[in-house]
């Protein structure tokens, strides 16, 4: 017989809401990473799976978010350590993407996500939290367990990669300032 407690019912509740608010945003997160929908719901799981058995050592020197993305992103690494993974078609086919969150549901294509997909692990990680989870630099350096200065040169870096693939298209020039703007992102940043 299993005895509940109030501690239990506390952690119960508590796992309930993390699954809430943010497995949406994980299940899209780990897809990116994962390119299967299949394999990016199980690491999900196992991501609540982690936050529920360490509830304890969550000390609250970070967000919740920043804390569930940073067990999503190494649950994704192992996952794609593993010798299965190559047996499984990756390739992003973005029309199986999970459900855009209210800020990309106005993409209508899916050159940017394939794009970005294109880039190295390292820029490809800081420009899916950043952008796509809406996460501060701060939180993204926390996720990744990388200082704040090394999550926004990657991202200067990123960006740099993914300009001469949207330079007609997705940017525009700001003479006057001497800013581009990243229409994808909204962000403004010099040359």
């Amino acid at each position: 017989m299993y005895l509940v407690t109030a501690e239990s019912r506390q952690k119960g509740l508590w796992l309930e809401r993390l699954i809430e608010n943010h497995g949406d945003s994980l299940l899209r997160l780990c897809f990116l990473y994962l390119g299967n929908v299949a394999t990016a719901q199980d690491a999900v799981q196992d991501t609540f799976l982690k936050a529920y058995r360490h509830y304890a050592q969550f000390r609250g020197d970070s967000a919740e978010k920043t804390w569930l993305m940073r067990i999503a992103i190494n649950t994704c690494k192992n996952y794609m350590r593993s010798p299965w993974m190559r047996f499984i078609d990756r390739s992003v086919i973005p029309e199986s993407l999970p459900e855009p969150t209210a800020y990309d549901a106005d993409l209508t294509d899916d050159t940017v996500i394939k794009e970005i997909m294109r880039l190295p692990h390292k820029y490809k990680e800081v420009l899916l939290l950043y952008y796509y989870q809406e996460m501060k630099t701060s939180e993204v350096a926390q996720a990744l367990g990388i200082p704040e200065a090394t999550v926004s040169i990657r991202l200067k870096r990123a960006r740099e990669k993914l300009k001469p693939h949207f330079e007609e298209w997705y940017y525009e020039e700001w003479e006057s300032e001497g800013k581009n703007r990243c229409a994808f992102s909204g962000t403004y940043y010099g040359r």
